[in-house]
């Protein structure tokens, strides 16, 4: 059928405040231009992140209720670790409140200056934690993956040649671990193949290099692999995320994508030695070990929620809805990074608003006009969240890519919803000629987009 049927049914509803388009100028502007200083009471659909925005089910709120909120060996810990342990086989899990505390633990422990980590392309928060300790984060995706309109099935996978490289000319000694993050989110939520990821270990492995999994889309990943790749169609997508964590030595993991939750996350390992490091900075910062900044009910929330997420009915749902937005922006000819990743269409700025230079943050206003237009909120995923500045020339150093994501949260959004998104595409994508560029008011040294104010050009 060509219909998409959400395969869920709505039991609880809440309000969307609707706006004009004069109050959103105002609000807007209020707010520095930036999207994330905007009270969520004022945007009409929110696609800022689909990180903590998924619509838990009733087993989960079940579960919430079922909650074990014991200071110490809690039976909601062991119910949580049951189930990543049976999804990823690794002997140690250490719950963390969010992803980025897991990625804070292990770079606390292994970045330091003098040391880099490789990737196939390292999310913010995970750039953030290595150059916060001095590292410095490599990111080593296939050219394919900086082309937007290649149709290359997997091009979220490491440039396997250029990570053997990048390995013999700094040292195996001074990379601590080699990350690949499943989906890549900062390449436009593309996905790694099997073979690059079972490569990737044979590479990193003759080193003696741990390869580790930033995990936050496992599932979206293996449903491509099944899709995608040849020998997996008939295999379970929980048979292939397994295999896929099979050739990792540990992962981070914010379970506020594809464990279906507000909040939450874990680190995970099979190095004994490395998870008690990582247990003395949890207890000091984030915890008790079986709780580890989070409450029992949201270890049960997690667990069930990485039962459900594997479920193929609901990734079929996920993965299509993503693919539907990309097959209509082609009839508007709205340009965006092919083919559609797993949770978000990321707008390609570049050649939306080829008029505006990178420095002048093309996808800032995009993302400023898709407001002011309908009141969606988006987020820009170029010069301002990964832009740098020479340090001898101060001048403006951009990314391989400018995008625009509109990420979808789980289980929130039915098909009107998602028609509505496009007719505001398409009314942007028709005055593309008369949007400007900004310039930084304010801007912090690290993460800078979350809490930046801007001027229009």
């Amino acid at each position: 059928m060509k219909t998409i049927i959400e395969p869920f049914k709505i039991k609880v509803v809440e309000p969307i405040r609707m706006t004009t388009k004069e109050q959103r100028e105002a609000i807007i502007r209020e707010a520095g231009y930036n999207l994330f200083m905007i009270k969520a009471d004022d945007i009409i659909i929110d696609l800022l992140t689909d990180s903590g925005t998924a619509a838990m089910s009733s087993e989960q709120w079940a579960g919430i209720m079922r909650g074990d909120e014991s200071y110490a060996g809690a039976r909601s810990f062991f119910r949580f670790e049951a189930k990543v342990q049976e999804i990823t086989g690794f002997k140690t899990v250490i719950p963390t409140h969010q992803g980025r505390a897991a990625e804070r633990i292990l770079f606390e422990l292994l970045s330091r200056p003098g040391k880099y980590i490789p990737s196939n392309t390292h999310f913010d928060t995970t750039r953030a934690n290595i150059e916060y300790r001095g590292g410095e984060a490599i990111d080593l995706v296939i050219p394919e993956g900086k082309d937007p309109q290649n149709l290359h099935p997997f091009k979220g996978n490491i440039d396997l040649e250029k990570l053997d490289n990048f390995i013999n000319k700094v040292g195996p000694e001074n990379i601590p671990l080699c990350m690949l993050t499943v989906t890549n989110n900062s390449g436009g939520g593309q996905p790694v193949s099997m073979t690059n990821i079972r490569q990737t270990k044979e590479v990193v492995s003759r080193y003696d290099i741990p390869l580790f999994l930033d995990a936050c889309r496992f599932a979206e990943n293996a449903y491509f692999i099944k899709k995608r790749e040849p020998g997996y169609a008939d295999k379970t997508c929980k048979e292939i995320a397994r295999e896929m964590f099979s050739y990792v030595d540990g992962c981070t993991m914010s379970a506020k994508k594809d464990a279906l939750v507000n909040i939450g996350g874990f680190l995970a390992m099979n190095d004994v030695e490395l998870a008690n490091q990582a247990r003395n900075v949890l207890i000091v910062t984030e915890g008790f070990p079986t709780y580890g900044g989070l409450a029992g009910r949201d270890l049960e929330a997690i667990a069930q929620g990485l039962e459900e997420v594997l479920h193929e009915d609901y990734l079929h749902y996920r993965i299509r809805t993503v693919e539907y937005m990309g097959e209509k922006l082609d009839q508007i000819g709205a340009p965006y990074l092919k083919p559609p990743g797993g949770h978000a269409i990321y707008l390609d700025a570049k050649t939306f608003t080829p008029h505006i230079p990178a420095h002048e943050f093309p996808g800032q206003a995009i993302a400023y006009a898709l407001y002011v237009e309908g009141g969606i909120r988006s987020c820009e995923i170029g010069s301002i969240m990964f832009g740098k500045k020479d340090p001898v020339t101060g001048e403006h150093i951009p990314p391989p890519l400018e995008l625009v994501r509109l990420a979808f949260p789980r289980r929130v959004y039915t098909q009107s919803h998602f028609d509505y998104v496009l007719e505001v595409c398409a009314a942007v994508y028709k005055k593309r000629d008369q949007l400007r560029g900004f310039r930084f008011i304010e801007e912090a040294p690290l993460l800078r987009h979350f809490t930046a104010r801007f001027a229009m050009v």
